[in-house]
């Protein structure tokens, strides 16, 4: 082990400097480019880094000392075999750090700037240590004082700040959890691409999922008479059974309910503004499986729409999603969407909400069931639904009078009024 001199490096025109701060002390181990002491002059305040590592054998210097180029600032114990020449290697620190120029006959007006992380503060050895305490890179922080010195309340300020920029940051982007193992290491896998529709959906969906207090409401509507009318429904010139899909009558029902609800038919962009905008028209959302994943058309003007044209524009709005044909506006500026399941089975699920609507629709599969109905079992036709929506504007007893509203409007009364 050998004891190696570590010397002021070329400091630029500058001589006689005051060391203002001491930041090792003997027996301490340190790091390469790690700081050893602190100068100020009329200019410029520096660190001084170390360019070897090892271990503090004596100090050469103190709080206070005059310095210039070549001195002595301490000797290090190190293992490393290092040539003559290269612990007498000059450092350039106007190279290394960028210095903060202090006019003294001039004080700027307190404007705050973004400074650069390799900018140098000016501050007093205390401010640095307390900085140094509280984790903080000094040189990120905006003085306050004449010439832009830094006090203890900058940082204090510095750290409050950063602690809130921080919290959103964390709240905004979730941690990531890695797993250990790869999945490989259990037995042989295929690497494939996500479809470009899941891809570009993705972020809507962790959006509304991160930003919306989802609430579910589930619940059982009777359309046994609506499924009645609907299978009876015969072409009166030809006699040949019109086939119109239950999602249609649905269509209608929700739209009479949100005309009676208007806060489903809203968007709250942000909610610190104490604002809402309610929607004069009902565009209904209508959730299409294709093979590139789930796209959401909106069937335009549904409330001046008959049974028929609303059947008839589902199955044209389907067949431009499966064929990516669709115009992307014709994604965006819904009133509430509907996801069904009907087609393929299940029965209650949790939709997420379609952002910046309030509300979305899930259908299952009906079917039959036994339900005690004027003192006696009767068989009906039972439809399960799961209304989700955002809490911050629809709370759960309005969320119930809206699905016992739905439920009427897809009874038998209703079913009867739509189609003549």
């Amino acid at each position: 082990m050998s004891e190696i001199e570590i010397k002021v490096p070329n400091i630029g025109d500058f001589k006689d400097v005051e060391v203002i701060e001491v930041l090792v002390s003997e027996g301490q181990s340190i790091k390469k480019n790690e700081a050893l002491i602190t100068i100020e002059s009329d200019k410029s305040s520096v660190e001084i880094p170390s360019n070897l590592e090892g271990k503090v054998k004596n100090l050469k210097i103190k709080v206070g000392d005059k310095v210039s180029e070549g001195d002595l600032i301490l000797t290090i114990e190190s293992n490393l075999e290092i040539k003559k020449e290269e612990v007498k290697e000059k450092l350039d620190i106007e190279k290394d750090i960028k210095k903060t120029e202090i006019k003294k006959d001039y004080i700027q007006p307190k404007i705050i700037h973004k400074k650069n992380v390799t900018d140098i503060s000016f501050a007093s050895p205390k401010a640095r240590k307390f900085a140094r305490e509280l984790g903080v890179n000094i040189n990120q922080v905006i003085g306050s004082e004449k010439d832009g010195r830094v006090i203890e309340d900058d940082i204090k300020k510095f750290v409050s700040s950063n602690s809130k920029n921080n919290a959103a940051v964390k709240d905004s982007k979730p941690n990531k959890i890695k797993s250990e193992f790869e999945h490989s290491d259990f037995g042989e896998v295929e690497i494939k691409d996500v479809p470009r529709v899941k891809k570009l959906s993705s972020k809507y969906l962790i959006n509304s999922w991160t930003t919306i207090p989802h609430v579910t409401n589930h619940d059982e509507a009777d359309i046994t008479e609506m499924e009645n009318f609907r299978s009876s429904l015969k072409d009166m010139y030809t006699g040949e059974k019109i086939k119109i899909t239950p999602l249609a009558f649905i269509i209608k029902a929700l739209v009479a309910s949100l005309k009676k609800f208007p806060n489903f038919n809203s968007s709250i962009d942000e909610i610190d503004s104490g604002k809402m905008t309610v929607k004069k028209y009902y565009h209904i959302g209508i959730a299409v499986d294709t093979p590139n994943g789930l796209m959401v058309p909106k069937l335009r003007n549904a409330n001046n729409k008959k049974i028929s044209l609303i059947s008839k524009e589902l199955k044209e709005i389907s067949e431009l999603c499966r064929n990516l044909k669709i115009d992307k506006k014709e994604l965006f500026g819904g009133s509430m969407t509907i996801t069904s399941l009907g087609g393929i089975g299940g029965s209650f699920f949790t939709p997420i909400i379609n952002y910046p609507e309030v509300a979305i629709l899930g259908v299952g599969r009906s079917e039959k069931k036994q339900i005690f109905m004027n003192g006696k079992f009767q068989i009906r036709t039972m439809l399960p639904i799961s209304l989700s929506y955002d809490h911050r504007i629809i709370d759960g007893a309005e969320a119930a009078r809206f699905n016992n509203d739905l439920k009427e409007n897809l009874g038998k009364n209703f079913a009867y009024k739509l189609a003549v």
